[in-house]
């Protein structure tokens, strides 16, 4: 319940002109730009597009810059400012397979047809500080490897060449992608639906749910089949045209998770899928996505739902860090008449509990 309060606004705006102050910071120190927080903090940069559902860097660096560094409150606020945008249509459904890869490697095969392209990774750094960071030092230019031509195929497609792997998340004849963006969440919620979610859920959550179904909450023995960081094409669709029309190209991060399943009365033994595809370079969201998603899919494999990764309903309504920020944060508001209210219950049952101990009770019947 929120209660309306009146006056306060001097109060408000002394607030807003001090969070002003403390953004701004030393005035002496120049002010950081919104093309230094692009390049330099890119992966903050890629969390709130990710998170916010509108991949516009510009924009999410200046969230990023308005909610001093806060990621939940720069998600917000790109939200917020993405529901003023007009809507024009629905694009094609992207073919990362046709990826211009920056990064891809693979858990499961150590030689694979296009190879291992480390990229630009925290993977094999020592987790000390730098202290060469504290100035401008030179950096010397990246190396890159020429141009082989050999096809990057996917994991997954080498084992189902193979027969081992299940179909490639083919929907119902006549299914129509929903969006979760405009429509309200009702369950039991189809699989597209679910990953949509899933691509704007909090990175924290998911990372802790994803932990979760390796320390046998939803056991699942997943191996990374691939991750993939790189540029694919968007495309929409122009009617009046007769074919799609290019929009240019986005960087995405896209993780396909390999598990093991028994086999069941219908499907013969087999590895399964999980899926991962978020904006940006967002590998751990990827992965954490792509654990998330099989361990919601046990329903479907006739597995038992045992699991907080597994409860669909759970893990979507609580995974929206916008949501959760505005229950919890909410709190802070004024709930004055609520908490008298309260107040004089437990007043009251306190006075009551008080008389009832005070009372002599009659001997038991011998």
């Amino acid at each position: 319940m929120y209660v309306a309060v009146k006056g306060g606004e001097a109060a408000i705006s002394n607030a807003h002109r001090l969070l002003a102050d403390r953004r701004r910071g030393d005035r002496a120190l120049p002010a950081i730009g919104i093309d230094q927080i692009v390049a330099q903090l890119g992966l903050a940069v890629d969390r709130v597009m990710a998170e916010a559902s509108l991949y516009d860097r510009a924009l999410a660096a200046l969230a990023v810059r308005q909610a001093r560094g806060d990621m939940i409150e720069a998600i917000f606020i790109l939200r917020a400012y993405r529901t003023t945008l007009p809507r024009f249509g629905y694009s094609q459904p992207v073919e990362t397979g046709n990826m211009l890869i920056e990064r891809r490697v693979s858990a499961t095969y150590k030689d694979l047809p296009g190879g291992q392209l480390l990229g630009p990774t925290f993977d094999y750094t020592h987790r000390l500080l730098d202290p060469s960071l504290l100035t401008d030092e030179p950096v010397d230019a990246p190396l890159e490897r020429d141009e082989t031509g050999e096809p990057v195929m996917r994991v997954s497609d080498i084992l189902a060449g193979e027969g081992l792997v299940e179909d490639d998340g083919d929907m119902p004849e006549g299914h129509v992608a929903g969006d979760i963006t405009r429509e309200p969440l009702e369950f039991p919620m189809a699989r597209d639906l679910r990953l949509q979610a899933l691509a704007r859920g909090d990175e924290g959550f998911l990372l802790a749910l994803g932990y979760s179904t390796q320390r046998g909450y939803a056991r699942t023995h997943p191996f990374v089949g691939e991750v993939r960081i790189g540029e694919v094409e968007v495309e929409l669709d122009m009617p009046e045209l007769g074919f799609a029309v290019s929009l240019g190209r986005i960087q995405v991060t896209e993780c396909q998770m390999v598990n093991q399943f028994k086999g069941s009365a219908k499907n013969p033994p087999q590895f399964t899928r999980g899926y991962g595809l978020v904006f940006g370079q967002s590998e751990r969201k990827a992965m954490a996505m792509s654990l998330v998603d099989r361990a919601l899919r046990a329903e479907e494999f006739g597995e038992d739902i045992v699991a907080p990764a597994q409860d669909e309903e759970f893990v979507i309504s609580h995974s929206d860090n916008v949501q959760a920020t505005g229950f919890v944060e909410h709190l802070k508001l004024p709930h004055y008449v609520d908490f008298q209210a309260e107040l004089d219950l437990v007043r009251r049952m306190r006075r009551e509990y008080d008389d009832a101990q005070n009372i002599d009770l009659p001997e038991a019947a011998e």
